[in-house]
């Protein structure tokens, strides 16, 4: 690459945010341009190099995310919310992995996605390109730094990283290191940048579009961040809503599998947006699964909500309210529900739902093709937990998020997700008469 490399902005020396966001803007947009024509192998190095630079920034990396987890507990933030902040050695490396994985997934950029001949001789193929310049606003997850980071390159894109204010300093050192691992790579440094404030007037500015420079909006959070995302973007928004997940447990579902699926969709961690929050049980399945499903959810120590047939199954169980059944509560509390077979539970997913993901269990096939073509949700299971809502576990390496809108992404937003497409048409001297 003939272009210069330019160092991103890690503070403001005295610059008003207008400023600097404009000039991270500017950055991003050049960068964009240098991106779009490295080659496969090209990106794959930087991104190999990033994984190695994150893992050798270990020890900063953990005295930052330190800090941020003692002032979130100092603030009163809840276990869940702490265990979505926390890193560890563990963590950060399954983060590195996940950017290696990324590196060496097949390049989407330059596949050919149809092409057809027409009769006057001209070659028409549609064929995927990078998005351009993509801002990311997340909230306290600070692996979302690397993953996005990583996927966005991959695709061709730069990105503008606005992390949440409680992962500042966790955010701060992974992007650090994501910057050696560029520089090393002979990559722009602007790829991937990171607002250096956490001013909310700097999201502000990200969802006007920095002037034109970006060209969508991933936002990954809760729902506050994401309304206020929806309500105030002037550009394509990739929307994350939040997860209120179901289970639905059908009659002829197997007890075993019921309570093995149920227990890890709820606790294997609850603080993620695939975590189940409301389950229901098939009323002419309850003499044998309701007791049993309450019973596992409670002794896991989950606290169970729920109606008037689930309380009489179990007097530790709380009365459930109109307001648990649309709540996502990232903490090991569940709402528990009987319903009247396959299409009273699709009738309370739509009406309750966020159209994230949900789940059926059972052994008979025809409830099973019914809920995957009624519920109407990026992601739907049957036989499986909902903890599978990830995109590492789609084989996409990793994702920013869940889209759960209808237009060009949904599902685990990966790196081909992060494309569009322009049409290429070869001609031999045709003209139109």
């Amino acid at each position: 690459m003939s272009a210069p490399l330019k160092k991103p902005i890690e503070e403001f020396k005295g610059r008003d945010i207008a400023a600097t966001m404009h000039a991270i803007g500017v950055n991003a947009r050049d960068a964009a341009r240098i991106l779009a024509t490295l080659s496969p192998t090209e990106k794959e190095h930087a991104i190999a190099a990033m994984g190695r630079a994150i893992r050798a920034a270990t020890a900063p990396i953990l005295a930052a995310n330190r800090e941020d987890v003692a002032e979130a507990e100092k603030a009163g933030a809840t276990a869940a919310f702490i265990d979505r902040l926390r890193l560890d050695e563990k963590r950060i490396a399954a983060m590195a992995d996940g950017v290696d994985i990324v590196a060496a997934l097949p390049d989407p950029v330059g596949t050919v996605i149809s092409g057809w001949d027409r009769p006057n001789g001209m070659r028409i193929e549609q064929v995927r390109v990078p998005l351009g310049v993509i801002g990311i606003i997340y909230e306290s997850r600070p692996n979302v730094t690397a993953d996005a980071g990583a996927l966005g390159l991959k695709a061709g894109n730069a990105v503008i990283l606005r992390g949440g204010s409680d992962s500042f300093r966790s955010s701060r050192a992974i992007h650090a290191a994501i910057a050696a691992g560029l520089s090393g790579a002979g990559v722009p440094e602007t790829a991937i940048q990171l607002v250096p404030t956490r001013d909310r007037d700097a999201v502000g500015l990200m969802l006007a579009g920095l002037d034109g420079a970006i060209d969508v909006i991933v936002p990954r959070g809760g729902k506050g961040l994401v309304a206020r995302v929806q309500a105030e973007a002037r550009l394509p928004v990739f929307a994350h809503l939040d997860g209120n997940c179901h289970v639905y447990v059908d009659k002829a579902a197997d007890p075993d599998m019921a309570r093995s699926i149920v227990l890890n969709s709820k606790m294997r961690r609850t603080g993620v947006c695939g975590a189940a929050e409301t389950l229901l049980v098939d009323k002419g399945g309850a003499p044998t699964l309701l007791a049993l499903l309450v019973r596992t959810l409670i002794d896991a120590g989950c606290e169970v909500r729920g109606d008037c047939d689930t309380q009489a199954a179990d007097p530790r169980v709380k009365c459930a309210t109109e307001k648990d059944w649309t709540t996502e509560y990232l903490d090991a509390i569940i709402a528990v529900k009987l319903v009247d077979g396959v299409d009273e539970a699709i009738a309370h997913v739509e009406r309750y739902g966020s159209h994230h993901t949900d789940a059926i269990v059972t052994a008979d096939r025809s409830a099973a093709e019914e809920f995957l073509a009624r519920v109407d949700s990026a992601i739907v299971l049957h036989n499986a937990s909902t903890q599978f809502a990830d995109g590492g576990e789609f084989g996409f390496g990793a994702e920013i998020g869940i889209a759960t809108g209808r237009l060009h992404a949904r599902g685990p937003v990966g790196v081909e997700q992060l494309t569009t497409f322009k049409y290429r048409v070869r001609g031999s001297g045709q003209t139109r008469p």
